[in-house]
């Protein structure tokens, strides 16, 4: 009896089956594409908006495949300062506009002095960085639109580019204290529409892989011939500064309704009429037809999008970073490594591969498939030289895709804007009113040169507005490395039970591995998400390197040998 209770104490439990295991794999899989996708997606969007996509045209007409590396290098840079920008959301709770504020706002000494040299200067390179991105945005849709209906004139093509913003009226306020799942399903299409679009079109292309592939290996020729300003300009176009604050924005939101639910999400805003909340509350309780609930819901939505907006979950009332309590732990592990996921798969799998598609489209029609070709390509002249070189169909697609590619990027930086606004300077104002304000200043540059110099003073305004951003970036990286390597700012508390062995080291951060355990004595324990040494002398390259990019673009445009 005994022997075969020893026996049976001593079997080792069954292995699960093979076919019990893949569901669960592939179980954790759908439940993260349907909780935790969209971020990135809509980070991604700014890596290959028009201002890319005319960076990258000159760069493979001039020197065909040589430059893929540095797009390659662009985009882990693009990488690392953007999932900064997610842990900086995740683990804070506030985003990167925020961080800035409280870093600058309220100093103990020389306190107006930081505010009027240091904040509100940054406040006001974060807006213009927005402005010129989204000028670049208003000038590639229109370019598409002027491509794809030739009898429009270019003008024709910004004025109606400038009511886009129309479009997400209906699908409520991106930079809540939630997803909204349709906002970024929509952009996911648009990304899918530019990607597919660019498959298509190389298909249709001779395109020497080996050489292309081999592009991608660091070439002396970067140093030759120009190479060295035109590799400035595909960094320069490809880290966006607005980019970086909505990505922290929306790494602050709950994905899996970790959180209770705030109580203003549950109710009506305070704004609303009395009647209006007793239609609301009829709504709930009498059973409608479909298409009037549809209709309800969407004039909600627009009627919401003309009234000034709650408080974000990312804004805080407090003045400093010692008054500011940062997410759980618990919220960060469930939130932390997906987030980061979503961010690097987004970028590696669209945004390079799209950019790099860019590049080697113009290589092999313009370099490699047309040798009478001299000088930069233009947007234009890529049209032109599809239609004739592969077909209309081709050239179609190649308008097309640029299109959803200006209009998602410029959805993208008019919600940035947004995120700006009301991060630095708690001001709140209605969605579409901002939106407006930002699409209005990008338009009335555009609507002067596309009337008055035309296709020719459109390729000026594009380099011009990438030289403004390349100007920003370093002013808005620098508050993002500081905060990402303050422990102060990134530690977190977490409640353990005594003799209870936990993981100390869920910070991504080279510092220490992974895989460390710690035994809690019980009650708090500090929990530092900061990055470590390895990561921190990663960002000051980064940094450094972009300013030294941006010094020499500086330099050659303003001795007169820029574009």
């Amino acid at each position: 009896m005994s022997g075969a209770t020893l026996s049976a104490s001593t079997t080792p439990p069954s292995r699960p089956s093979f076919s019990s295991r893949f569901k669960s794999v592939a179980s954790q899989v759908l439940n993260h594409a349907k909780k935790h996708t969209g971020v990135g997606m809509i980070c991604a969007v700014a890596y290959f908006d028009p201002g890319n996509w005319g960076v990258d045209l000159q760069a493979g007409s001039q020197f065909g495949y040589r430059l893929l590396f540095v797009v390659l290098l662009s985009g882990l840079f693009a990488v690392y300062l953007q999932v900064l920008a997610t842990r900086l959301g995740c683990v804070t709770g506030l985003d990167l506009a925020s961080h800035s504020r409280l870093l600058l706002y309220n100093r103990p000494k020389h306190t107006l002095l930081y505010r009027w040299l240091g904040l509100y200067p940054l406040y006001a390179l974060a807006e213009i960085a927005i402005i010129a991105t989204d000028l670049a945005e208003v000038l590639g849709s229109a370019i598409a639109l002027s491509l794809l209906f030739p009898r429009l004139e270019l003008w024709h093509g910004v004025l109606i580019t400038g009511f886009d913003v129309i479009l997400i009226l209906g699908m409520g306020d991106p930079l809540r204290g939630r997803p909204v799942k349709v906002f970024e399903i929509f952009i996911a299409v648009m990304v899918l529409a530019v990607l597919i679009c660019m498959v298509v079109i190389i298909s249709k292309v001779n395109v020497n892989w080996a050489d292309a592939f081999q592009g991608y290996l660091p070439s002396k020729y970067i140093f030759k011939s120009g190479g060295l300003y035109t590799s400035v300009g595909i960094l320069g176009a490809t880290v966006m500064p607005h980019s970086l604050f909505l990505g922290s924005a929306l790494a602050t939101q709950d994905r899996i309704d970790f959180k209770p639910k705030d109580p203003d999400e549950l109710t009506l805003t305070p704004n609303q009429s009395k009647e209006s909340q007793e239609t609301a509350v009829v709504h709930s309780v009498t059973a409608r037809s479909r298409v009037s609930s549809l209709f309800n819901t969407l004039k909600e939505s627009v009627a919401n999008a003309f009234r000034k907006p709650r408080p974000s979950s990312f804004t805080t009332r407090v003045l400093r970073h010692s008054d500011h309590q940062n997410n759980s732990f618990e919220f960060i592990h469930a939130h932390l490594s997906h987030g980061v996921l979503d961010m690097v798969g987004s970028l590696l799998g669209f945004a390079v591969i799209i950019n790099s598609l860019i590049l080697i489209l113009a290589a092999a029609v313009f370099y490699r498939g047309n040798s009478s070709f001299e000088g930069p390509a233009s947007l234009f002249d890529a049209y032109d030289l599809i239609r004739e070189l592969v077909g209309k169909p081709a050239a179609t697609l190649f308008a097309i895709a640029l299109l959803a590619s200006g209009q998602s990027s410029s959805i993208i930086a008019t919600v940035a804007g947004q995120a700006v606004a009301e991060g630095f300077l708690q001001w709140r104002v209605s969605p579409i009113i901002r939106r407006l304000l930002t699409r209005l200043l990008a338009m009335i540059p555009s609507m002067i040169v596309a009337i008055a110099v035309g296709r020719s003073g459109v390729d000026t305004l594009l380099v011009a507005s990438q030289v403004v951003l390349s100007i920003v970036l370093p002013f808005i990286t620098f508050p993002l490395l500081y905060c990402t390597a303050s422990k102060a700012i990134m530690n977190v508390h977490r409640s353990t039970p005594a003799g209870a062995i936990t993981p100390t080291s869920l910070q991504l951060s080279p510092s220490q591995p992974p895989g460390h355990l710690e035994r809690g004595t019980g009650g708090d324990e500090t929990v530092d998400f900061s990055n470590g040494k390895f990561s921190k002398c990663i960002g000051a390259a980064i940094w450094l390197a972009v300013v030294a990019a941006n010094v020499y673009v500086i330099v050659e445009l303003g001795l007169g040998r820029g574009p």
